[in-house]
């Protein structure tokens, strides 16, 4: 006798939680959909790094490195090496001691191996750290805006508020962090932290200056919130040139700094971790760390992070001398080689008409992302219909802004491509700027997509 499919009770969608309907929460989905019904469109839009630099044969070796360094250097027995490449482990992470190696080697910042949570990916951090940190209802996150939607994300599932502060040419202003915190308290509610990304930023571009870094720590003190600082990119900036991270200048603990292995190492590891060695009083007068607290919060989400990944990521670590500069070199030349290439197909297509302010651009010192401002809507629907007349993909920056903005902006990524693939992206693009502003090329056939707040001038 057959059983009968099972077929669940219905449930309504205004019973489950709000964040379900968040178009911030939507908007990946929508790209990854986008992208498989269009295999063969060039992912301008995709933030990934450079698929070839991973080599599958690579993973042996390197957990095998591993290994040796718990055998080599840390003096554990062969039992304890099992116990800890099987087992659960620690909830912190068991290769804490190497990334704040690494850290201390590449950008200057030393910390204390104990300070660091091993994390599954830079989201799971800011994930535990904003929970940690929004205690009341009336607190809140301060965030750029436009803001990389996985911190938006992270505050909307777990019921925070964000409040956005507006990026100007340059980046975040301490002046306005301290300007939106005062006018937050005003309104009765209490900033606890703000977000940002200091290098590279996703999506601006934007790379803050030695003196923005001094002037936002200042403000921070001055206003007693604490930093949290994302910095995915860091890695990859050129060493010649690398500003230090916010918590490497921090004298006064206010910086919670978030990193990840997923664009130096790889992203399927799924390896990231939160550096924060704040105090914390307990009613009793006991102190611990935050790092503890983090690993208290994280214990309830995902255990621990897989020993197989951190193993692996380990094992990268212990092989480049816990220099991820040296290692990563070519992939610095890559990915600086690749924006230079984006932006001079910028310049080859629209040159002319950014002069006559018709469109434009901006040109972040490195980074993987680029922001063009066009004289119409770049929403979804003109996403999906580029993705079937021209092949090609892009974000909308709609998706950013926490409230509402970007309507004529779209980002372009240049991580995931060959140069080849870049130019010949940039190249359709400019085909639908063009048939957006001035019409269709009729010879082309298919009815367009067309804005009917488009303006004329290109």
């Amino acid at each position: 006798m057959t059983s009968p499919v099972s077929v669940g009770r219905e449930l309504r969608l205004a019973d489950l939680h709000p964040a379900l309907t968040d178009p911030v929460m939507e908007s990946a989905i929508f790209l990854n959909e986008v992208a498989a019904r269009y295999p063969e469109a060039i992912p301008l839009a995709a933030g990934r790094p450079y698929d070839g630099f991973h080599d599958p044969a690579e993973l042996t070796d390197l957990l095998v490195t591993y290994q040796r360094h718990l055998g080599e250097e840390r003096g554990l027995s062969r039992a304890e090496i099992t116990r800890q490449m099987f087992q659960y482990g620690r909830t912190a992470g068991h290769i804490h001691e190497l990334v704040a190696q690494t850290l201390a080697n590449d950008t200057g910042l030393r910390v204390a191996p104990e300070s660091i949570v091993v994390l599954t990916g830079a989201q799971e951090g800011m994930l535990v750290t904003v929970r940690a940190l929004a205690a009341r209802p009336d607190d809140v996150i301060l965030v750029p805006s436009p803001c990389y939607i996985g911190m938006l994300g992270a505050a909307s599932l777990l019921g925070v508020p964000v409040v956005g502060i507006a990026e100007g040419p340059d980046g975040l202003t301490a002046t306005d962090v301290v300007a939106t915190a005062r006018r937050v308290r005003a309104a009765g509610r209490r900033p606890r932290a703000v977000y940002v990304v200091p290098n590279f930023s996703n999506p601006s571009g934007h790379t803050m200056t030695r003196a923005e870094r001094v002037a936002l720590l200042a403000a921070a003190e001055s206003e007693g919130l604490l930093i949290i600082e994302d910095d995915p990119y860091g890695f990859l900036a050129d060493p010649a040139y690398r500003e230090p991270p916010l918590k490497a200048l921090d004298r006064s603990g206010v910086v919670i700094h978030i990193g990840t292995f997923a664009k130096t190492c790889f992203p399927g590891a799924r390896v990231g971790y939160v550096v924060a060695d704040q105090i914390v009083r307990g009613p009793d007068g006991s102190r611990s760390c935050l790092a503890d607290q983090l690993a208290l919060i994280r214990s309830m989400i995902t255990v621990n992070t897989s020993s197989l990944a951190q193993a692996v990521i380990g094992g990268m670590l212990v092989r480049s001398g816990c220099r991820l500069d040296t290692a990563n070199a070519e992939r610095i030349r890559f990915y600086r080689a690749n924006l230079a290439t984006l932006l001079e197909g910028l310049e080859q297509q629209f040159g002319p008409e950014r002069r006559r302010g018709v469109l434009s651009w901006n040109v972040p010192a490195g980074g993987f992302f680029v922001v063009l401002t066009v004289p119409f809507v770049a929403d979804e629907r003109l996403l999906t219909y580029c993705a079937d007349r021209y092949g090609v993909l892009w974000t909308p920056m709609s998706y950013f802004y926490p409230d509402g903005g970007g309507g004529h902006q779209l980002r372009l990524s240049c991580s995931a491509l060959a140069p080849d693939q870049i130019r010949e992206g940039v190249r359709r693009l400019a085909q639908m700027v063009r048939e957006q502003i001035i019409g269709p090329d009729v010879s082309a056939g298919g009815a367009p997509y067309r804005d009917p707040a488009r303006r004329s001038g290109l």
